[in-house]
């Protein structure tokens, strides 16, 4: 105290914030008796240990005089420890600042880190040498940053993009490979444009950690779902300076034309279980910022603990997440992980939970696009279609039925179409649009596309779980062979699978969404659960061959033909009061011989082929859809009242001789007629 003059200061904002003395230290801790704050010098030094003199409001705050930017930090909390009550105070923990926006290295589990030992005692080793400092750090936007790109709801297209997969075997210089920076580089740019995709999905670019069993197992986490920090940018993609070269990936990507979200963790942290790691949160304030019942954890989220956006420091901490990744990061919305813990209130979900609400009525964060993940594994986990107005929904239930259709499972003709006009059972009409439907065949967690059609089975045996991990109902099939083969013939029938997944998703009513990658053909050689594999299993290949170029020419062209047709994307039905103030479309479901479909043919268990029209309230366009998944030849007439056609879009095995669609095998076709 000799050393540092330190005055009340102020609690907002929180974090620290460089004054014009010094630094203003604001950390919220409602049940800490005493909140102290420790200075580093850059050899990681402990120099100096200052309790906080003021708190109000749960918020413990100073102002330190004599510190500067870049002053390394950390906290320590003093207060109960009672583990049946969920409190863990143990000053001998270093914790790091839960608003940080940087830190000095990555987080790497250590058995000192507990707060408690085997036994339930505390454990009384000082963690500082292996937890990172905090750093004072002012972010500012960058001075030249391109406006954000306005996608019109009907034309975006999602492109789910992990930043080192992307770029690591990109052909660009060996310093940019695996970074934010690789992946605007000429190649990443001039690829991402080809495709016509309008927004890029990041995954996650938090500050994240190993987990300990994958530490033990000389394994890493690949795909960042295990945050420490909801400010810090992952270093590990970074060339040399993480928040600047963040920065300037999405300033690159807007001005290349793209909408930028990024994939968020608030549901649970690395901290884990709660005899692991205590380094932010569970140390100073465990019983507020994780979720808990009669002294236990819940583990809503399968990850060790489950954040509790219940509360209202955890509610402000997740809105000023947000707002910082918006206004000083740049970007322009969020995919959030397990979602429904954002919307549960003391247990149960609700879409008035305060959080879903407070984000809503934020003019910055309202004002973003929003994709929520609606589940987890918690009781009532399954919430689809119940997210409020304003958040866009993932749709697992569209996944599986367009998986099943085109692998030929019977009794699905009703439910496949309610898939591609939106699923109205889910988000339904007079509610919701059917772009609140984000469509996908395949993400991250599961088969890739290539994998889709070349896998009856899991095969995870590299993340050293003897398979156990990962799902085990794929919806796969593999024409004959398991993995890669020679046979021409089943390579042939692999790529046109692809392609029909490909052409249902861009011809169904709803939001698209693709897993990068699927248009270069990538295979993670079977495995499904390939979030702790860092190598050429998920980096993307650039070895160009013949099914990428089909595969890439297909999104390309569908996608242009989606931008030029919008009832593609999103129909005005007459019966759906949403669009009351509309002149309808109209929708007509054909069979085979292009007669109206009747009840008998919906009941039709072993229906292979469906067809509709789509024509435009104003009369200027009739299109008609045509699926057919079985790979014997049938010929279809033409629809009543066209006299001519114009084929915007068919796969191999679709064409039209004189009147008559001839299918030679399974596929998809899109024509305007006339």
């Amino acid at each position: 105290m000799d050393t540092y003059t330190v005055n009340h200061g102020q609690p907002f904002p929180l974090g620290a914030s460089v004054t014009d003395k010094g630094v203003n230290f604001a950390v919220t801790s409602e049940d800490a008796t005493e909140l102290l704050l420790c200075l580093f010098d850059e050899q990681d030094n402990e120099i100096e240990r200052l309790p906080f003199i003021a708190k109000e409001r749960g918020i413990w705050h100073m102002e330190v005089w004599g510190i500067t930017e870049n002053q390394r930090y950390g906290l320590r909390a003093k207060g109960p420890f009672d583990p049946s009550q969920q409190q863990l105070f143990n000053e001998h923990k270093l914790l790091i600042d839960p608003y940080a926006k940087a830190l000095s290295e990555k987080l790497v589990w250590h058995a000192d880190q507990a707060a408690l030992t085997v036994e339930g005692d505390p454990h009384l080793t000082d963690s500082a040498y292996c937890v990172p400092k905090s750093i004072v750090k002012t972010v500012a936007p960058t001075s030249q940053r391109p406006a954000r790109v306005k996608v019109k709801p009907s034309h975006r297209a999602i492109y789910e993009l992990h930043v080192k997969g992307f770029s690591q075997q990109l052909p660009i210089d060996e310093a940019l490979k695996g970074t934010y920076l690789g992946v605007i580089s000429d190649p990443g740019i001039a690829h991402l444009r080809a495709l016509g995709i309008t927004t890029i999905q990041l995954m996650p670019c938090f500050s994240f950690a190993n987990e300990r069993h994958l530490q033990e197992l000389n394994l890493k986490n690949y795909w960042g779902y295990n945050p420490i920090s909801f400010f810090a940018v992952e270093t590990s993609y970074a060339h040399q300076d993480a928040i600047a070269e963040f920065q300037a990936m999405v300033d690159g990507l807007r001005h290349a034309g793209f909408e930028v979200i990024l994939d968020v963790v608030y549901n649970h942290t690395a901290e884990s279980e709660l005899n692991q790691s205590s380094v932010c949160y569970r140390g100073l304030d465990n019983a507020h910022y994780y979720r808990h019942a009669d002294g236990e954890y819940l583990n809503y989220t399968g990850c060790g603990n489950c954040f509790d956006t219940y509360h209202s420091a955890s509610i402000r901490l997740v809105c000023d997440s947000m707002r910082y990744w918006v206004e000083v990061m740049g970007v322009d919305g969020f995919r959030f992980d397990l979602g429904v813990d954002m919307g549960r209130t003391d247990h149960d979900f609700s879409p008035k939970a305060p959080l879903l609400q407070a984000i809503l009525q934020d003019p910055i964060l309202n004002n973003s696009c929003l994709v929520m993940e609606p589940w987890d594994i918690g009781p009532d986990g399954y919430q689809v279609g119940q997210f409020p107005r304003g958040f866009l929904e993932c749709n697992d239930q569209y996944r599986d039925t367009i998986r099943r259709f085109w692998r030929g499972d019977e009794g699905l003709t009703p439910v496949f179409a309610t898939r591609l006009m939106g699923s109205r059972d889910y988000f339904h009409k007079g509610r919701r649009s059917a772009l609140h439907s984000v469509n996908y065949i395949t993400y991250h967690d599961g088969y890739t596309l290539n994998d889709l059609v070349s896998y009856h089975r899991r095969h995870n045996l590299a993340n050293m779980e003897n398979n156990r991990d990962g799902h085990g109902d794929n919806i796969s099939q593999n024409f004959g062979q398991e993995g890669p083969t020679d046979n021409a013939d089943i390579q042939s029938k692999r790529l046109n699978q692809q392609l029909c997944f490909i052409a249902t998703l861009l011809l169904s009513q709803g939001t698209p969404h693709f897993l990068g990658g699927d248009e270069l053909s990538h295979s993670q050689q079977g495995n499904n659960n390939a979030y702790c594999q860092d190598n050429e299993i998920t980096w993307l290949s650039w070895q160009e061959s013949s099914a990428q170029n089909a595969l890439q020419e297909a999104i390309s062209s569908l996608m242009t033909i989606r931008k030029a047709y919008p009832i593609l994307a999103e129909v005005y039905l007459e019966d759906d009061p949403l669009y009351q103030h509309l002149e309808p479309d109209h929708i007509e479901w054909l069979n085979q011989f292009s007669q109206p479909m009747s009840e008998h043919d919906w009941a039709e268990s072993e229906r292979d082929y469906l067809a509709l029209t789509l024509t435009s309230a104003d009369l200027s366009n009739r299109l008609w859809l045509v699926f057919y998944r079985e790979d014997h030849p049938l010929n279809v007439p033409l629809p009543s009242n066209a006299s001519t056609l114009d084929v915007l879009y068919q796969t191999p095995g679709m064409s039209i001789e004189k009147d008559t669609l001839v299918c030679e095998y399974r596929g998809v076709l899109l024509a305007k007629l006339v």
